[in-house]
């Protein structure tokens, strides 16, 4: 097969699925891994796709597109917004926490007192949140800007995070599976987000029940990775105890 023939066969393999991985690209064109990689950068040099850690994902709109920003902001905001308020209770004065780009954790920048704390984030919206409270120390991780989500994401944020670590990471997700653990809409989010567990001593999930029972595109982390998981009320109370029963604290306001 030829070199140019392999490019376009990959470039619409990862269209297609939305993710590859290196391990899949090599056995399926019989080249090696580093052959893969230095395909998977040129293609990136060219536009044609996106790196990640460990292949390479869809620049294509339609391949599992996030939900913008301003409309996560509304949905389900009364919950969400209750949920921020008892992340909060569990912050401490110098504590080192580290925030998502979600719209909960947005909340959280937006009511935490203006206490001594550091905080890490990709997000823009959380940074500029927190940009006027003198005692609070802000560190991005800059990167890739996703703009449905207004975060930082790919290989630059993901090596940022590897230079930090934080004593509690609050973070959401698309979604929470018993089995199948917890999901995001694609991979380079889901990749950051598994950075983000990796570097914390304490993981507490925050999440509205509607994300109970699906399992999104990319997988995160297995559910023994969550400390604790902070929700409304509307969570099943079957769920709560096969969660607490795994170990998991779970809070619901």
């Amino acid at each position: 097969m030829l070199v140019a023939e392999r490019y376009e066969k990959i470039v619409s393999l990862v269209n297609q699925r939305g993710a590859v991985r290196v391990s899949e690209l090599s056995e399926l064109f019989q080249v090696t891994e580093e052959t893969i990689r230095r395909d998977l950068d040129r293609l990136e040099q060219a536009g044609r796709l996106t790196r990640s850690h460990g292949g390479a994902v869809s620049i294509k709109d339609d391949q599992q597109p996030e939900i913008p920003y301003f409309e996560r902001e509304i949905a389900y905001a009364e919950e969400k917004k209750r949920i921020a308020q008892a992340a909060i209770e569990r912050i401490g004065e110098r504590d080192r926490i580290l925030l998502d780009a979600s719209s909960t954790a947005w909340y959280m920048a937006a009511e935490v007192p203006d206490l001594p704390l550091t905080v890490l984030t990709n997000s823009i919206k959380v940074a500029t949140e927190l940009s006027n409270k003198e005692k609070i120390e802000v560190i991005s991780t800059g990167g890739r800007l996703a703009q449905r989500s207004l975060s930082f994401v790919g290989p630059l944020a993901e090596r940022s995070l590897d230079t930090y670590h934080v004593d509690k990471v609050f973070l959401s997700c698309k979604g929470v599976h018993l089995d199948r653990g917890i999901s995001e809409s694609n991979e380079l989010q889901a990749r950051i987000k598994e950075r983000m567990i990796g570097i914390a001593d304490e993981v507490i999930l925050l999440v509205d029940s509607s994300k109970f029972g699906v399992q999104s595109f990319t997988q995160v982390a297995d559910l023994s990775e969550i400390d604790v998981i902070i929700t409304d009320r509307r969570i099943a109370k079957e769920t709560v105890d096969q969660l607490e029963d795994r170990g998991i604290t779970v809070i619901t306001v």
